[in-house]
């Protein structure tokens, strides 16, 4: 009988394992198949409503239900929200991290950065399972509270407070000029820094170009060092500041139908996986910290679990350079986890 047991363990265990192997595959072929217009602009769409999960799981997500809006697995249904998954529903698979304490100084590869720094044992990243999470409209029960979003959306109505919330996270003035040449705007990164926006326009275009030049002085406000990192070529820079700009728009309801991401697919010919997974990545890191940004100030939110700061008194600025220092770490912390990624799936 224990025999029966253990060999059925070694099946169970062997079929998870073939699973998360296929899936994945099935992301690093999306990964390139996600750079077609129509297929972008839907995985972009997803992103700005689950900005804060991870570039592949928003992919996943993005394959298995695209009109997805708000996922959670069976049991945080019934236990955080009062609501049931219907019976007969399919969930979707998504990633998720399992990560344990590092053992030694050295061996913290794939750290979680979740701001526990410092506060407890470091921890490191030992790999992915596979996890089964249902969105609301698979599931019965209680009404869902208000989503802190919701009272974003119609992002014109609220275009006074919007445009104030991206002056007070821009890490740079915000002007409002005439822009020689037919530009709608542009971001300095010369001295002095600015953000500058073509005066005069509607106030849908003006919040949407006001995000895009954010997302250039949150993304690309370094100059390269020796054999850093290299800043992106300018193409790649406005195909990210555009995809941010998509994400953030479409998170606080403005109309993002004039988005058409023809050019996507040229862009994409040719670049290696790990270029264009890295992009996900960046355009992922810079829409969320943008977004929380936006929150915090508009409804004076913090993010759950963050950690008090020495520093009460609110600084302009301040959330922008966070919003760098993110950038910057998530470039590192990228390419640290795809290589935690690879190591673990040649593993198995």
């Amino acid at each position: 009988m224990a025999t029966g047991k253990a060999r059925g363990g070694a099946e169970a265990a062997a079929k998870r394992d073939e699973e998360l192997r296929q899936t994945m595959e099935r992301l690093e072929e999306g990964v390139r198949g996600v750079f077609e217009s129509a297929r972008y602009r839907r995985y972009l769409a997803v992103m700005s409503r689950f900005h804060s999960y991870s570039a592949n799981n928003c992919l996943l997500i993005a394959m298995q239900r695209p009109d997805a809006t708000l996922v959670a697995g069976y049991r945080a249904w019934q236990d955080k929200f009062g609501r049931q998954v219907r019976k007969g529903e399919r969930g979707m698979r998504i990633l998720s991290p399992v990560v344990v304490k590092a053992k030694g100084e050295g061996d913290d590869v794939g750290e979680a950065r979740d701001g526990s720094a410092g506060d407890g044992p470091r921890r490191r990243l030992a790999g992915f399972r596979l996890a089964t999470v249902f969105d609301v409209s698979q599931t019965e029960g209680r009404e869902l509270p208000t989503l802190g979003v919701d009272e974003l959306t119609g992002g014109v109505a609220r275009y006074e407070a919007a445009m104030r919330a991206v002056s007070e996270i821009s890490r740079y003035p915000v002007s409002f000029e005439d822009v020689p040449g037919g530009a709608k705007g542009f971001f300095s990164r010369s001295e002095p820094k600015r953000i500058v926006i073509q005066k005069g326009m509607s106030q849908a275009q003006t919040l949407k170009t006001a995000i895009h030049e954010l997302a250039h002085s949150v993304m690309h406000d370094f100059e390269p060092k020796g054999e850093g990192i290299a800043l992106p070529g300018r193409a790649t820079r406005e195909v990210q500041a555009e995809s941010v700009a998509f994400v953030v728009s479409n998170w606080l309801g403005l109309d993002t139908s004039d988005y058409s991401f023809g050019y996507i697919a040229s862009w994409s010919s040719g670049k290696e996986i790990s270029e264009l997974r890295a992009s996900l990545d960046d355009v992922r890191l810079a829409s969320h910290g943008i977004i929380d940004g936006i929150e915090e100030q508009i409804l004076g939110t913090r993010k759950p679990g963050e950690r008090e700061r020495g520093e009460m008194e609110r600084t302009p600025g301040r959330d922008a350079r966070r919003l760098t220092e993110r950038a910057g770490a998530a470039r590192t912390a990228s390419a640290e986890n795809r290589t935690a990624e690879r190591a673990v799936d040649a593993s198995r």
